[in-house]
């Protein structure tokens, strides 16, 4: 079985393409993962390379920016190839299947294009800013 969760924060914005020939979409980005125990002189954290395609892609792309916290849920996998040199190269990376969000945008800080609620509406959700279409929730 090869399966991954991390939690951690994104180092960069995501970066966006699309495959040749069929257009889909391709979104890589990098997390920083705390490590849980560490020895003196260790580093605080590792990074790891995650790579997420089509509808998953691209919602990372719209809500995701540097330094929000996500949680990924997917496999390793390696990513070897011959560079022009004719020398192997060596990489793993996470094919990411599924993210989610792991912290408010208020506590990211982030600017993103989902609008912040604007308040209670009594019923113990949050009312949403009038104009706001359906398609432009995350979790419609």
């Amino acid at each position: 079985m090869n399966k991954v969760i991390m939690m951690g924060r994104l180092t960069a914005d995501p970066d966006v393409r699309f495959g040749a020939g069929n257009n889909t979409q391709v979104t890589r980005f990098s997390i920083a993962v705390d490590r849980r125990f560490k020895r003196e002189g260790d580093p605080d954290a590792d990074f790891f390379n995650c790579v997420t395609f089509g509808k998953t892609a691209e919602f990372v792309e719209k809500y995701f920016r540097k330094g929000n916290r996500i949680l990924i849920e997917g496999e390793v996998r390696n990513n070897n190839y011959t560079n022009k040199e004719g020398q192997k190269v060596y990489g793993t990376e996470i094919s990411v299947n599924s993210v989610e969000f792991c912290e408010s945008k208020g506590a990211s800080g982030a600017t993103g294009s989902v609008p912040a609620p604007s308040g209670d509406a009594g019923d113990g959700f949050m009312a949403v800013e009038n104009g706001v279409s359906e398609d432009e929730l995350p979790f419609n």
